[in-house]
Parts: C-alpha cells; sequence; structure tokens
C-alpha cells in the first residue's frame, strides 16, 4: 500500500508541476492577460511579433500602450489589415483600447506587438522576459514563449484564452 500512495504522491507532483508550466496567465487589476507567445525567427531577423490576449474584468477602460522583451531595442502596438489586396501594418496610435467587459486577441494577421532591434535570434521553447505596459494598469511581467517558425498560435490549446 505505501508503494501505492508513493506512486499517487509522485503522480499528482508531476501533474501539477506540468499544469503550472502549462499555465502562463497575469493579472493586473481587472485585466486578465492570457498566453504571451511569440514566433521563432530566422537568424538575422531584426523583427519578431508578439501575440497574446487581454481581457477586461472591470468598469473602465484601459489601453496597451507599449511594453518591452529582454534582447529587443523597442517594442510598439501594431495593426495589420488589408486595403483592397494589400496588407499593411502600422503602429496603434494612442495605444490599443481594451473596453470593459472585452477580451482584445493579438495574433497573426491583426492587433500585435511588434517587437523591433532584434538583438538575437527568437528560439523555439525559449521563455522570453518582457512587460506589457498598459495606461491604467501601469507594468506587467511577462514571459512570452516561442513557439514554431510559422505557428498559428500557442502549442499546447492555449489559443483559447
Amino acid at each position: 500500500m505505501s508503494k501505492i500512495i508513493t506512486i499517487l504522491c509522485v503522480s499528482a507532483a508531476a501533474i501539477s508541476a506540468a499544469s503550472t508550466a502549462l499555465a502562463h496567465d497575469y493579472k493586473a487589476g481587472a485585466l486578465k492577460i492570457g498566453h504571451p507567445w511569440t514566433r521563432a525567427t530566422p537568424n538575422g531577423a531584426s523583427v519578431g511579433g508578439g501575440y497574446l490576449t487581454v481581457e477586461n474584468t472591470g468598469s473602465e477602460a484601459d489601453k496597451l500602450v507599449g511594453g518591452t522583451l529582454v534582447g529587443a531595442g523597442r517594442v510598439e502596438v501594431h495593426r495589420m489589415s488589408m486595403e483592397g489586396s494589400v496588407m499593411k501594418m502600422a503602429p496603434v496610435d494612442g495605444g490599443l483600447v481594451i473596453k470593459p467587459n472585452e477580451t482584445v486577441s493579438l495574433k497573426p494577421g491583426g492587433y500585435h506587438l511588434m517587437f523591433l532591434d532584434l538583438k538575437g535570434q527568437l528560439k523555439k521553447g525559449e521563455m522570453l522576459k518582457g512587460s506589457l505596459e498598459f495606461e491604467k494598469a501601469g507594468r506587467v511581467e511577462v514571459e512570452f514563449k516561442v513557439e514554431a517558425i510559422a505557428a498559428k498560435g500557442p502549442e499546447g490549446g492555449h489559443d483559447h484564452h
């Protein structure tokens, strides 16, 4: 019986550690930030993109105005859009508004963080320290998980966050 209890305890600890490793969410006041991630970059690339969700559970709007990433010169909030048959990308002037009771997704092909002046290659499997800067909630320390170079969403089914 003692051996079974030991096995169960070890199994429970492993499951707990795995779910903690997969949990990749943050909170800042009324804002819930879900699974920050980025794509791996080719060697020599000077830019990358950051993706995540922000849910505002509060009664006032807030704005995502920027951030930081270890290994990037600067981080800007950008938007991609189609104008006719041409894809355009530009910074979001004044920041990205997150209205009360709204979830905003930063994802490939839409709103995203632009990591500029990268100092080195982003490699799949890395966890990169950074921060998000909100007008009201302030600075939130996060980690971006580096996914595959062509990833469409975070690995492990976290794209629902």
